[in-house]
Parts: C-alpha cells; sequence; structure tokens
C-alpha cells in the first residue's frame, strides 16, 4: 500500500468554508447554482418546442431519448458528480491538497472512462433499447438519429459536468455556474439554429438539434480544462506527475457509483407512475403531466441549495468536524423543506396558478387540479430529503439516502399495483404519489439522524 500524499505546510488561512456562518453561506454559495440549473431547465422546454416543429416523428423519438440523455446528466452531475465534489472537499478540509490534485486527475480518467463505456453501450444496442421504450418506424429511427449524435459527443458533457464538480468541490461556485449557463444559452442557440435552419445555419433536423447540445458542452469542457490549467483554480487540473492509485478510484466511486442508483430509481418511479396513470385515460395522463413539470422546477431550487451544502460539509467532515457539518445539512434540508413546501401549500390553495398555464381543457384541468391538491402535500418533505442525500455525499455517506430512495420507488410499485388491483379513483393514485414523497423525506432524515459522519460520534 502507498504512502499517503503528504500534507502540505502548515500556516495556510483556514478555508472560510469551515468557519463562516452557515445560512448566510448557504444562500451565498446556492444563488448562482440556481440560476445555472433554472437555465438548464429552460432550455430542455426551449429543445422539445424546436423538436415540435419537426414533427410527430420527431417529438416521439425525442421521447424515446430523453430518459437516457437525462440519466446521462444525472448520472455525470449529481451521482459521480456528487462523489467527486465530496472527495475534494474532504480533502481540501483535511489540509491534504495534493490530495485534492491527485482525486481531481483521477475524477477527468472516471469522466473519459464512463463516457466512452455509455458511447459505445449506445452506439451498438441503442436500437434495442429504444424499441423496448415501444420505439418503432419513424419515431425510432428519429430517435437513433438523435442518440447517435449525443453519445457520439458524449465526452464533453461528461468532462463539463465532471470538472465543474471539482470546481464545487473547492468551494467555488460561480465559475462552474457561469461556465454551464453559457453552455445552457450556446446550447439553445445552436440547438435551434442547426435543427431548424434559422440564422445563417443549415437545417439537419434532429441531427443538429443534438449537435447543438454536444458543441455546446464541448466548448464548456475547454473553458473548465483552461481555467483549472490557467493556476486560477483552487483545486488546479495537472496531467503530468501523477500516479494511478486504486484509493483515489474509490474515495470518489464509494460515494459516486452507489449514488448512481438514485437517478436510476427516480427515472423507474417515473415510469410506473406514467404507466399507472395512463389507464385512467388520455386526460388524466396529460393533467400528471402538467403536474409533473412542476417538480422539475422544485429539483434546480433543491440541487442549488444542496450541490451549495456538499462542500462545507465535506470540509467540515475532512476537518473531523462532524457537529458543523451536520449543523450545514440540517440548515440546508431545512431551508430546501420550507421552498418547496411553500410551493406545494401554495398549489394545493390554488392549483390553477400552475395549471392553467398550459391547458384550458376542463377535463385535463380537473386531473391537474387533482394531482397538485394531493402530491401538492409531499413537496417540502420531497426537498428535505433530496437536500440531505446532496449532503450525504459531502458526507462520504450516501447509503442511507440511496435505501430512502428505494423505498418511495416500493412505495409506488407496492401502492400502486394494490390501488390498480381494486380499480381505486384516480384521486387515490394521486396521492400516493404524495405519500410516496413524504416516506422519502422522513426517511431519508431518519437515515442522516442515524449515521456517523467522519471520525466522531454523532452530534445534532
Amino acid at each position: 500500500m502507498q504512502a499517503p500524499f503528504p500534507t502540505p505546510v502548515t500556516g495556510r488561512p483556514v478555508n472560510p468554508l469551515l468557519t463562516a456562518p452557515i445560512l448566510p453561506t448557504m444562500i451565498r454559495l446556492s444563488l448562482p447554482n440556481l440560476a445555472a440549473m433554472l437555465a438548464s431547465t429552460l432550455v430542455a422546454i426551449i429543445e422539445t418546442i424546436y423538436v415540435g416543429r419537426l414533427g410527430t416523428p420527431a417529438l416521439a423519438g425525442m421521447a424515446l431519448v430523453f430518459p437516457m440523455v437525462m440519466l446521462q446528466q444525472m448520472f455525470s452531475a449529481g451521482a459521480m458528480g456528487g462523489g467527486v465534489s465530496s472527495a475534494i472537499s474532504r480533502a481540501l478540509g483535511a489540509g491534504d491538497e495534493l490530495r485534492a490534485r491527485a482525486l481531481a486527475f483521477h475524477a477527468l480518467l472516471i469522466a473519459v472512462i464512463a463516457s466512452v463505456s455509455f458511447m459505445a453501450l449506445f452506439l451498438v444496442f441503442g436500437p434495442q433499447v429504444y424499441a423496448s421504450l415501444g420505439g418503432r418506424g419513424d419515431a425510432l429511427n428519429q430517435a437513433l438519429v438523435y442518440s447517435n449524435v449525443f453519445f457520439t459527443g458524449l465526452l464533453g458533457i461528461w468532462l463539463t459536468n465532471t470538472l465543474a464538480s471539482v470546481i464545487r468541490g473547492g468551494g467555488n461556485m460561480r465559475v462552474p455556474s457561469a461556465t454551464l449557463f453559457t453552455v445552457a444559452a450556446g446550447q439553445a442557440i445552436l440547438g435551434g439554429g442547426l435543427g431548424l435552419g434559422l440564422w445563417p445555419f443549415p437545417r439537419l433536423g434532429m441531427v443538429g438539434v443534438a449537435l447543438g447540445q454536444v458543441l455546446a458542452y464541448g466548448v464548456g469542457a475547454v473553458v473548465l480544462i483552461w481555467f483549472m490549467r490557467s493556476g486560477r483554480a483552487r483545486v488546479p487540473l495537472l496531467l503530468r506527475g501523477i500516479p494511478v492509485r486504486r484509493d483515489m478510484f474509490n474515495d470518489i466511486l464509494k460515494v459516486g457509483a452507489l449514488a448512481a442508483f438514485s437517478p436510476l430509481q427516480t427515472v423507474l418511479t417515473v415510469l410506473i407512475l406514467t404507466s399507472l396513470v395512463a389507464r385512467f385515460g388520455t386526460e388524466s395522463l396529460a393533467g400528471y403531466g402538467i403536474g409533473a413539470r412542476l417538480e422539475f422546477l422544485l429539483v434546480p431550487i433543491t440541487f442549488a441549495i444542496g450541490v451549495a451544502c456538499l462542500p462545507m460539509v465535506g470540509m467540515a467532515v475532512g476537518a473531523s468536524n462532524a457537529a458543523r457539518a451536520r449543523r450545514v445539512a440540517w440548515t440546508g434540508g431545512a431551508v430546501s423543506a420550507v421552498i418547496t413546501g411553500i410551493v406545494g401549500l401554495v398549489v394545493v390553495a390554488v392549483p390553477d396558478v400552475w395549471a392553467t398555464w398550459f391547458t384550458s381543457d376542463p377535463a385535463v384541468l380537473e386531473s391537474a387540479r387533482s394531482y397538485l391538491r394531493w402530491s401538492g402535500l409531499g413537496y417540502g418533505f420531497f426537498g428535505l430529503g433530496l437536500c440531505l442525500y446532496f449532503a450525504s455525499q459531502g458526507a462520504g455517506q450516501v447509503l442511507g439516502p440511496v435505501l430512502a430512495g428505494t423505498s418511495r420507488l416500493l412505495v409506488v410499485a407496492a401502492g400502486g399495483w394494490w390501488l390498480a388491483s381494486i380499480s381505486a379513483p384516480q384521486w387515490m393514485m394521486f396521492a400516493l404519489i404524495g405519500v410516496a414523497m413524504t416516506v422519502y423525506g422522513l426517511a431519508t432524515a431518519f437515515a442522516v439522524y442515524l449515521t456517523t459522519w467522519g471520525s466522531q460520534a454523532r452530534k445534532g
């Protein structure tokens, strides 16, 4: 076993993330992340509009490929990205800057290996994957056109999200957020221009829409590599002189690989819910879709707060200050719960404030109202659980939150099967969604409460 990296000389100023007031620091770190995440969410909506103008087969093809595209984002930015930020921040909290630099290099290797592996998988087995999701004829062809371009350029997406996570692990939220905000703007312009032939661009259809995302993230990767090589980064990216070590990979993967189960559970939960609601008819499915869109807007808010908590928790754990790490986690969870809970109570009381933006069809509106009134009661718990999930990544203790996600999946699967077997009304299915969110939030909080963080015993 190799000797650990030497600890840098003492006398360096203490990182403010270890001493600054928790709530003001969290808010300051959250705001740039929120802007970037909302921009990314808006681009996903804009991209759907572009694809819709290419025709129904293209729109159906996008529906097939979109879950796989989102999985790559969740793997690289949320799951593995969380593992990267966690390892970097814990190393910095312990004062081991050389280890942090080595971890950055190993994170780069993970991004390259993961992107090449997923690229090969979907270029070879893409037709079978999308056919298994129901793709046929022109819809399948359009899905493959987008998928082949996207996965061919997947390296830029993994590099951008991974390097952004390295920089966040050092406590810098502005550079990753500014880069991702610019990437989102570039994707909207290039995707629309190349897809629809707008401005001076040729009309390339689905190839152009996918190419817009690939090119934008490719530029983002180049910008972040330049920043980390320029000497301005808290953790520079060194490409030479760093030995490849198993313990470095393990430090990242013990969080990132386990956390990767969370997005898989999320996608599976959505697929189960969609199939359960679809049995009530097109209007019910449309109403469910309107309500679910609101949840997608809640995720960036919680993500922004959670990603701000992650390096604060990681550095505190690395500095053997478990008590501060837990205060950060509970503060972030409370802030997230309050914000998402207020949104939930508003739509419970006045569901039309959201639903009427999307439809005027009475049957669809009634379904959306029912969904929002019942599921909205669980929004605060959903926000609590998701924020504590990111905080747990910072502590390197993600098993409990992942199991909490499993409990949500089981509630939806078992409860949905039982409700379907007794031909329960639509409102009960929607109530089940709220119950599942509540179970997820409470189970995650309970797991965090029970789990020891760092080398110290649990402290409140």
